[in-house]
């Protein structure tokens, strides 16, 4: 877990500037910390993984390429906010890893104990605003949070595509358990989760993953 003090410790901002100001600075000061957080997705472009303030970003644009597709109309510019926050508590509860073993036993407990922190470093009404767009990514109960995990769970299936099988390939997981951990794209575009499932069914028969059950479209 990373450092729990916040980086303006070591380099307070001028007295001068006022106070929700401060608090506002030091915050964007703060989530900075977000591009040292390393994910499991192996970039398309590059020989390396990916961090999760450019996993944020690549959901971002997903959104606005793909809004067309979600079931239910939604607000595009209400799901880039949803995007955009929903990985910042990993600045403290660090990334769990979709096809982890065990990381996800605690995941709950770590993730809203860093909501907690992290949103208090901002002015009492924007910490409210901004847990509550966390609060309502990790609910998926409106279309704009359904859309959003969605977007969430494509992004790094074409990662893997790209990587012909990168995380797939984790020791113990099959193209199943890929399904099984992809399907929540069906609960925002019967479209995108096709498109999805033809990814998981093609990589299978390439042997980018491990051979399962459900080998169909």
């Amino acid at each position: 877990m990373t450092d729990p003090r916040p980086l303006t410790d070591d380099n307070p901002l001028p007295d001068a500037l006022d106070a929700r100001l401060r608090s506002q600075l030091g915050f964007l000061i703060e989530i900075d910390r977000l591009k040292t957080i390393l994910r499991q997705s192996p970039l398309a472009a590059t020989d390396r993984r990916e961090n999760d303030a450019e996993h944020s970003w690549h959901l971002a644009m997903m959104v606005v390429i793909l809004a067309e597709h979600a079931d239910e109309p939604i607000d595009t510019a209400h799901t880039l906010k949803l995007v955009l926050v929903h990985d910042l508590i990993e600045i403290y509860a660090g990334d769990t890893p979709i096809y982890h073993p065990t990381m996800g036993a605690d995941q709950v407990e770590r993730e809203t104990a860093a909501a907690d922190k992290l949103f208090a470093l901002l002015p009492p009404d924007q910490a409210t605003e901004i847990r509550a767009l966390w609060d309502e990514f990790e609910a998926r109960q409106t279309p704009e949070a359904r859309f959003a995990k969605a977007m969430d769970r494509l992004q790094p299936q074409l990662l893997n595509w790209m990587a012909r099988g990168g995380t797939w390939l984790s020791p113990g997981i099959t193209a199943d358990d890929v399904r099984a951990r992809k399907a929540v794209i069906g609960e925002a575009s019967a479209h995108l989760w096709d498109a999805s499932k033809h990814l998981i069914a093609e990589g299978e028969r390439r042997g980018w993953a491990r051979p399962g059950v459900g080998s169909t479209d």
